[in-house]
């Protein structure tokens, strides 16, 4: 029986030597198993943070590339306008040039001739008519000078003081000034009295 008692506490003790093995495998595993998931979570974590960084990357890039496009697409612009204006700029002056040459033409014609004086002023009045009409087609307007003095309009080259005109009365003209609508080509020179 001795040997019984013995063989079933050798049975026992390398049964709790199984059991503490197996308690710390099992530790071991729970160990890896947390290392594990640790590791996956990483794992997962890492992915989530690559994925962003791909998603802010290919932002960057189109956002990069849309301001490339709109940089481009006003120097474009600026470009087609810088040449539309010179372009309207020359046709305007075209049309001035054209509106304006049959007065040279007649002048030409002018030097020309023979005649005696009387002829000669009929053909230049003939020809300042012709450059006024020209300045009608053109909307160009001579500034009034029959009203009170405005430095909007006018410019006093002297001034007089004399009782027989009013305040600010315009007494005399040294140079015709030219507008057309709002615009203001050149203002009239003159003498203002008090």
């Amino acid at each position: 029986m001795f040997g019984e008692k013995e063989d079933a506490k050798e049975d026992q003790i390398k049964e709790e030597e199984v059991m503490e093995e197996v308690k710390e495998e099992e530790v071991k595993d729970e160990e890896v198993l947390e290392e594990t998931s640790d590791d996956t979570a990483k794992d997962m974590e890492l992915k989530s943070l690559k994925e962003e960084n791909n998603l802010f990357s290919n932002e960057i890039e189109t956002l990069k590339d849309r301001l490339l496009r709109t940089t481009a697409e006003y120097e474009n612009f600026r470009k087609r306008t810088i040449k539309e204006k010179e372009a309207i700029y020359k046709d305007s002056c075209a049309e001035i040039i054209k509106t304006i040459l049959p007065v040279l033409d007649n002048l030409e014609r002018a030097v020309n001739a023979e005649g005696d004086l009387e002829n000669y002023k009929k053909g230049v009045e003939m020809t300042l008519r012709q450059f006024n009409d020209s300045f009608n087609k053109l909307e160009i307007e001579e500034i009034d000078t029959d009203v009170p003095f405005d430095p909007n309009f006018h410019e006093a080259v002297m001034h007089v003081d004399d009782e027989n005109y009013g305040e600010k009365e315009i007494v005399e003209v040294f140079q015709k000034g030219y507008k057309k609508s709002d615009k203001i080509i050149r203002h009239s020179i003159v003498k203002v009295a008090n």
